[in-house]
This record gives structure tokens, sequence and C-alpha cells, in this order.
């Protein structure tokens, strides 16, 4: 699995000619990073002289970025294994007309699943932004970049989400799902960017 790669071995799969992981495990690992950062001020928070009134705040922030973070380690592997039966389907057998309409079938099933999966990622994603904004606002102030940086990384992990989806909608023939989702997705890339900007409005240095 992917997610049981040491840093510099999955660094180098992704740089080797193999097509996964790809763009959308490496958004998984951004949003895995930004949940880590959310967690670790809240944990700088807990217990520090001054900020007594947000303990439980930040605890509460700290158990429930944890479970993200664990989510998105699973997402490595999660897009990486729909893009996989992307490919299986395309090597489905074409000699009948049966074969022809299964494997045509299990191209398009397996296209939404590749699109439906990055799509969770950036929905997750995105819902980081909200703990980002309050460990930049009330968490310790020695980390608020890091802070900052859990926000840009939870856009990152958004908008590159979201480039995954619709490469892989431009290969569905269902137009209402195709549809549905394509709301969703400008949904989030209308509103990822401006909520970063007034989280990173209120780092002061």
């Amino acid at each position: 699995m992917l997610q049981d790669l040491n840093l510099k071995e999955f660094l180098e799969k992704t740089a080797s000619k193999s097509p996964v992981p790809g763009g959308g495990s490496v958004a998984a690992l951004s949003a895995s990073l930004s949940a880590s950062l959310i967690e670790m001020v809240g944990n700088l928070t807990i217990g520090k002289k001054g900020y007594e009134d947000v303990e439980d705040e930040m605890k509460e922030i700290v158990s429930i970025c944890s479970k993200y973070r664990e989510k998105f380690v699973n997402d490595i592997d999660r897009d990486s294994d729909a893009f996989n039966k992307v490919m299986a389907a395309f090597k489905l057998p074409k000699d009948t007309e049966e074969e022809k309409a299964a494997r045509k079938e299990a191209i398009q099933e397996s296209f939404k699943t590749a699109a439906l999966v990055p799509l969770e990622v950036a929905e997750d994603a995105f819902k980081l932004l909200e703990f980002a904004a309050k460990v930049v606002e009330k968490g310790n102030k020695n980390a608020v970049t890091d802070g900052a940086v859990a926000a840009m990384m939870a856009r990152t992990a958004v908008l590159s989400a979201l480039y995954n989806v619709k490469i892989n909608l431009g290969s569905i023939k269902d137009e209402e799902f195709v549809s549905k989702v394509s709301k969703q997705v400008e949904s989030l890339e209308s509103q990822v960017n401006n909520i970063e900007k007034e989280i990173l409005s209120k780092v002061k240095l």
C-alpha cells in the first residue's frame, strides 16, 4: 500500500513512470498534511498559559482532525485504486457483443468512482479550512504560521482533487451524473480561494 511507504519511497514512486500515485493521491496527501498541522497547533495550545479559555475547543479540533488525517491517508490508496480499476476495465475482453457491453459499462462505472473519490477528498479538505481558521485565530500565536500553512495545504488539496474530478468527468456519458458533480465542483471552487484569503489575512507577523 502507498500509505505504508516511507517519505522517500513515496516520492520516488511518484516520480517514476508509474501513473500512480498521481495528482489525486498527492491531493489526499496534501489534505493529510493540513490536518496534521492543525492538530499540531491545537496540541501546542492545549495546556499553555493564557489559552485556558480555548483548551476544550482545541481538544475537540485535535480529535476531529486526527480522524480526518487518518481518512486522508487511506484516500491516498483509494485514489490510486480507483485509477487502477479504470485501467483494468479497459483491459477487459471485447470479442463478443456481450463482452463489449460489459466492458463499456465497467469503464463507465470505474470512471464514476475515479471522479467520486477525489470529490470526497475535496469536500473533506474544504471542511479543514474551518479548523485552520480557528487555530489561526485562537491557537498558540507562536504557531500561527503553521495554521496558515494548514489553510494553504487544505486549499491546494481541494483544488488539486477537483482537477482530478474534472478530468474523469470528461469520460463519463451519464449527463445527469456529470451535471450533478459539476455543480458540486463549481461550488467548492467558488468558495475555497476566498476562505483561504480570509484566514491568511488574520495572520499578523
